[in-house]
Order: C-alpha cells, then sequence, then structure tokens
C-alpha cells in the first residue's frame, strides 16, 4: 500500500500544488501593506587559504545551511575550480552571514565551490549518507598532468600550491536594529544567486536553525496534519503554514506587516525555544489537528478547492484558546456547526479572499473565529 502524502523524486511543487492548490497569503500581499524598515548591515572581507576555509567547513565555523538546494556540480565542474587553484587562477567569492549568537558564518552564495574543494580534501565526491559505496575524487577533464589526480596524489609542490591559494569571502552583518534580526533574513533573500528563488520558508530554515526549526519538521510529521495538508512540500510551505499557526497564535493581536516580517521575528525570537517549551507547542499542535480534523474531515480549510492558509491559521488559533479554557471535552459537532456558520459570515470571507496580509484584515479574522467558536 502507498502512503499519498508522502512525495518521491518525481514529484514537483507544481505537480503537487496543482493537485492540492493552496491560497497563500503571501501570494497576495499588498504593497500599502509593508512598512518601511531601515537596517544597518556592516561587510567586510576575509581572505582564507583553502586548506584554512575547508578546515572551517569540517568545524562547522562556516555552515552550509540546510534548505532544499542540494549539491548539483558534476565531478568535471568540481575539478575544474580545483584546477584553477592549482594554476593560480582566481575564483569567484562566497558571500557570508555572520550569525550572532553561534558565531557561524552561514554560506549565501559559493556552497557548490565550497562543497567541491571540502569533497576533494576528503578525497570522496559527493558522498551520499547510508551508501556503502563512495566514488573516488580524482581530478577529470583538466590538464594532462593533474588528470586522474587526488589531494593524496598531488606532488609536494602541488598540495602546498593548493592549500595556500586564496578564497576571497565577503561578510555580511545586521547591525541594527537591535531588536530585531529580519534584516538576515532580506540579506539571504537578495543576496543569495544560485539558480532557484529561495522561497520565504527555506530562508527562515537556513537563518533560524536551531529547537524550532527541528521542532517544525517534527510537527510538519503528524498524520492529522498530512491528512489535511496533503504531499510533504518539497519548498517547505507546509512547514510555512504550521510556523504561520504557531506565530498567531503568540500574538495575533500584536500582529504588523509586512507578514513575511512578523512570521521571521517569530522564528528569531524563538530559534533555541527551550526543550519544555518545545514539547509542549508539539503536543498542543498534535491535538489541535487531531480534533479539527475529526470535527472537519480531511478536506478541512477548503471553502473552495484550495486549501486557505488564512481560514486554517484563524480557526485553528481560535480552537487552540478553546481548548485551553474549556474545562470539559469539546464537541466535535459544535466545531463543525461554528465552522459551517464562520465560512458562511461575507466579512470573514472577505478577510481571507483578499488582502489577507492587511492589518485590518488579519484582526477580523481572527476576532470573527473567536467570537463563532465561543458562542453557545
Amino acid at each position: 500500500m502507498t502512503n499519498s502524502n508522502l512525495t518521491t523524486s518525481h514529484d514537483t511543487e507544481a505537480a503537487i500544488l496543482e493537485k492540492y492548490p493552496i491560497e497563500d497569503i503571501e501570494d497576495n500581499l499588498d504593497d500599502d501593506s509593508v512598512q518601511a524598515v531601515k537596517y544597518s548591515i556592516s561587510s567586510f572581507g576575509v581572505d582564507y587559504d583553502t586548506e584554512g576555509a575547508v578546515r572551517r567547513l569540517k568545524r562547522g565555523d562556516i555552515a552550509v545551511p540546510d534548505f532544499q538546494r542540494s549539491y548539483v556540480w558534476n565531478i568535471s565542474e568540481a575539478s575544474r575550480l580545483v584546477e584553477s587553484l592549482l594554476l593560480g587562477l582566481p575564483v569567484p567569492g562566497v558571500f557570508l552571514a555572520a550569525e550572532h549568537e553561534t558565531k557561524q558564518l552561514l554560506v549565501i552564495d559559493g556552497q557548490q565551490r565550497l562543497k567541491s574543494l571540502l569533497f576533494f580534501y576528503e578525497g570522496f565526491f559527493n558522498p551520499i549518507d547510508g551508501e556503502t559505496t563512495r566514488r573516488v575524487f580524482s581530478l577529470q577533464k583538466v590538464q594532462k598532468h593533474l588528470e586522474g589526480k587526488t589531494y593524496a596524489t598531488l606532488s609536494e609542490e602541488e598540495r602546498r600550491t593548493l592549500d595556500n591559494a586564496v578564497i576571497h569571502a565577503t561578510v555580511v552583518r545586521q547591525d541594527s536594529p537591535e531588536n530585531d534580526d529580519t534584516g538576515m533574513y532580506h540579506i539571504f533573500e537578495r543576496l543569495n544567486t544560485g539558480g532557484r528563488k529561495l522561497v520565504p520558508q527555506e530562508i527562515r530554515t537556513a537563518v533560524y536553525r536551531g529547537q524550532l526549526i527541528s521542532a517544525l519538521s517534527r510537527m510538519n510529521a503528524n498524520p492529522d496534519w498530512r491528512a489535511i495538508y496533503g504531499p510533504s512540500s518539497p519548498r517547505l510551505k507546509d512547514q510555512e503554514l504550521i510556523t504561520r499557526y504557531l506565530a498567531f497564535r503568540t500574538g495575533w493581536q500584536s500582529y504588523q506587516a509586512p507578514m513575511t516580517d512578523f512570521i521571521s521575528s517569530f522564528c528569531k525570537k524563538n530559534q533555541n525555544i527551550a526543550d519544555a517549551d518545545s514539547r509542549l507547542l508539539e503536543q498542543e499542535f498534535s491535538a489541535v489537528i487531531a480534533l479539527a480534523r475529526s470535527s472537519l474531515g480531511d478536506r478541512a480549510f477548503r471553502p473552495k478547492r484550495a486549501l486557505n492558509a488564512a481560514l486554517l491559521e484563524a480557526f485553528m488559533v481560535a480552537l487552540s484558546s478553546l481548548m485551553q479554557s474549556n474545562q470539559g471535552s469539546i464537541s466535535q459537532e459544535k466545531i463543525a456547526s461554528s465552522y459551517s456558520k464562520l465560512i458562511a459570515d461575507p466579512g470573514f470571507i472577505s478577510a481571507i479572499s483578499k488582502s489577507t496580509a492587511n492589518e485590518k484584515n488579519v484582526q477580523l479574522r481572527f476576532l470573527l473565529a473567536k467570537q463563532y467558536l465561543e458562542q453557545p
């Protein structure tokens, strides 16, 4: 038996969204809802010798964030990079972002180059965890005197040349505002120069790695959530919706546009949330999504064909609040009845259908969801 909620290597985000469409808040964000924020971003250059850059990668001082983009170079492309350094030719620099708390340098641009060098020094090309065989990294399609060489078989002079070759890095960091680290989000968004534009949750996963991101991954595997959402999203749309629910659950009354910064601020604040608090969030999410599914079915939060993100957030937050304040059990019939009345309210439908990131509409839909669920 196959599980329809699992993605395969042939699945694409476009194919999944065609079958399981999502009406997304950030897809219809109004320009006039975005408030101007000024950042003070400093940058400075660092010249690493190749051996030093690889050593920092191994230690984790320089870290490649775990978002969806994978290593895509073939062995010939990686060999050409090594060849350039061996021949004394300059190579493009890399961009790194300084993380305030961990002091790590996160790779914004240059992971293909840095990983290629790491693979060459370690002797194996793009090794995959769990595979029993590994491909030796010997140089290919390079000058004849270098063809077939590995790091171990380089001559002493060649090895010294490579070790001492310079990798230039531009390091960027946010200096102000001090109480708002969303500048790091925008640094990733605007400076990443890879072939595929990162989506917001991929950037958050990179910038705010920690206990919260780990908890989101576990929540995303919840079977009730998977039944309601559909197959796992290759671009983390499902984890983004959970993040939004959590962010609004802790402060919808204080919401300020833009939506991306509101959610990113929540991720930053809770980046290294305590284990006990993380477990509470997971337990509560599990209870709320289970009750929503049992009351509304697998097609919950789809007033039309698409899953409506604004509806999901408003109803889930109101249901969570009701569960916390209600001393007895909550009737599934009552939940289903309140939901039906809510999605028949013209004001609510308007608030989840257009200008959904507008502060007035955000407040309206949360107030209405709370009102209908709390009615006797």
